[in-house]
């Protein structure tokens, strides 16, 4: 019987439009869809290369003349809390965690729709519908859970306040998205998410959290540099965080890669390109 080899990814790359981080530049996505038998291992590797996960496709920036948008991951072992941070997870210690297969509800959703309208009412994703959101959700072709914080109690007895959808990485945790309860605003549920995935990561043996992208000179990311032993993606290799303001000057813009560089450069499983 004869086997065929995995078939090698195709990338494309959307058309400009406008950042949403940055005002007055412009945005572009390098692409490839995930799909088929090879699904979790291209996650896996894609990952470790500053791609990140949107339902069936895999994708990382590639502006014409900005390369401002790094991944960002926590190195769980010499993650430490700050003082700050360590009285948000005391704060918190009333919610109560569950991990499930994912599967959207309505509940979530009118915490979805509360969480856009206070923080994102003018994003990507403000007109998303209760049929868009179960896609985003439930649409994954790899391991991937839905975390969920309630208050009181445990499993779904109590009133919903944060929830995470979190793909399981061979190497941690991915953040896919996360949204919460926008009207508690003292309790920092962001930053608690971000913590209680460096604990589930210390549980599990996990040695990283990845946080998606950290953008120098963008106030809505702004927290991820907040976070100790955090590493970014940059020019091909993972580094630790310096001086976050030593970053913009030197991001946007840079010279950047041609298209072809980029993809000639990225490395799929079992070593093909």
């Amino acid at each position: 019987m004869r086997h065929s080899l995995p078939i090698a990814p195709q990338f494309y790359v959307t058309a400009p439009q406008p950042c949403p981080y940055l005002p007055g530049r412009m945005e572009r996505k390098l692409f490839t869809a995930l799909q088929g038998e090879n699904a979790e291992k291209l996650n896996d590797t894609l990952s470790k290369q500053g791609f990140r996960r949107s339902q069936n496709v895999l994708y990382r920036p590639s502006c014409a003349d900005c390369t401002a948008c790094l991944s960002a991951r926590i190195r769980v072992a010499d993650f430490k809390m700050s003082r700050s941070q360590r009285r948000v997870w005391k704060r918190n210690s009333y919610l109560r965690r569950t991990a499930s297969s994912p599967w959207a509800t309505e509940e979530q959703y009118e915490l979805f729709r509360r969480y856009l309208d206070s923080r994102h009412a003018d994003g990507g994703m403000a007109d998303m519908d209760l049929f868009e959101f179960a896609a985003m959700v439930e649409e994954t072709p790899i391991r991937t859970r839905l975390i969920e914080y309630a208050e009181g109690g445990s499993g779904r007895g109590g009133e919903l306040r944060a929830v995470s959808l979190t793909d399981m990485l061979d190497d941690g945790l991915s953040m896919v998205y996360s949204f919460f309860d926008p009207d508690l605003t003292r309790e920092s549920l962001g930053t608690h998410l971000i913590l209680d995935h460096v604990q589930i990561a210390r549980e599990l043996g996990l040695p990283y959290v990845y946080l998606g992208y950290w953008v120098p000179g963008s106030d809505k990311m702004g927290y991820k540099a907040k976070f100790a032993a955090l590493e970014v993606y940059r020019r091909g290799n993972w580094e630790d965080l310096k001086d976050p303001a030593s970053y913009e000057a030197e991001t946007h813009p840079l010279e950047v890669d041609p298209i072809a560089d980029q993809v000639a450069r990225i490395t799929l499983p079992d070593g093909g390109r």
